[in-house]
């Protein structure tokens, strides 16, 4: 295997530890995202203010993308129902993987030896969780003592904060008439105030 560049929605953190040692604090970085090469750690610290079920995973694409990739292109979306056909020939109970982004392989609930992690991590609220075995989800509520680690179940999102499906008309789309590269307006002292 090779490095894993683990990514951690919701917050910004702090590397705090490598394999070397504790990082002084003042030799400590800030990331989103920290590159592991194989067999090594990393320790970080982030500040956990800000509640919900947020997602720590591999950034390499064929972990977001589809986790049984290996060097194969992602096919979210294909028809492989005849190449199916055409291979089972071959080889009998063969089972195309990653048609709907690997959610067609955690709905299967294959049976898995005692010794075997599954692909497929477990379920969400809204569904399986898609990313194969290089996600979690770290769960940040309000009052959980240090050594408190008890599921406390899904997070319940404050109603008007998810996003939905807007089924309604789309406006006209925005355009310019140059080519031009904009930038937003530096704020002025007076909008900083």
């Amino acid at each position: 295997m090779t490095n894993h560049p683990i990514h951690m929605h919701g917050y910004d953190f702090e590397v705090t530890g490598t394999d070397g040692g504790w990082v002084r604090p003042e030799a400590r970085w800030p990331e989103v995202s920290i590159d592991i090469p194989v067999g090594a750690m990393r320790a970080y610290e982030f500040d956990a203010v800000h509640e919900g079920d947020w997602a720590i995973h591999c950034h390499k694409s064929h972990h977001t993308m589809n986790a049984m990739g290996h060097d194969v292109p992602t096919f979210i979306g294909a028809d492989k129902s005849r190449l199916t056909q055409m291979i089972r020939r071959h080889q009998r109970g063969y089972m195309p993987m990653g048609t709907a982004g690997m959610a067609d392989m955690g709905e299967m609930e294959m049976p898995l030896s005692d010794n075997t992690v599954p692909m497929m991590t477990g379920w969400g609220p809204y569904g399986p969780l898609e990313m194969g075995g290089m996600f979690s989800v770290v769960k940040v509520r309000e009052g959980l003592a240090a050594d408190d680690y008890a599921d406390p179940g899904w997070y319940e999102n404050p109603p008007g904060t998810q996003a939905y499906e807007w089924t309604g008309e789309l406006p006209e789309p925005a355009s310019h008439d140059s080519a031009r590269t904009l930038y937003s307006p530096r704020p002025s002292s007076r909008d900083r105030a």
